[in-house]
């Protein structure tokens, strides 16, 4: 089961989040995720819990507990929805400005 966790205090990291889970079971992985740039975390993350009657039992218990001064906030993780390009482009391929096409650029 894929877990949705968000208004995670920046202190926390991921060993933080996989104990605060692994109250209720088994956690394969936890993942807060980060800013690219900075490396500061964006204050939410995923976990993930094989067994699916622990991982309801943690997202019972812990959405809207508080840790470190945050309610939190769990979900079940929804599937990303797929990237159908465009952007702030409006759709249209290609991005105008020097070097053309702009879609494969990677900052």
């Amino acid at each position: 089961m894929n877990i949705y966790v968000a208004n995670l205090h920046y202190r926390l990291n991921d060993e933080d989040l996989h104990q605060i889970f692994s109250e209720f079971g088994q956690v394969t992985s936890a993942k807060i995720i980060k800013d690219h740039e900075t490396g500061r975390s964006r204050g939410f993350g995923f976990v993930e819990m094989p067994n699916q009657e622990e991982g309801t039992k943690a997202m019972e218990s812990l959405n809207g507990s508080e840790v470190e001064g945050k309610q939190l906030m769990v979900n079940e993780a929804r599937p990303k929805a797929p990237n159908t390009g465009g952007g702030n482009r409006g759709g249209r391929p290609g991005g105008g400005g020097y070097g053309g096409g702009g879609r494969d650029r990677r900052y």
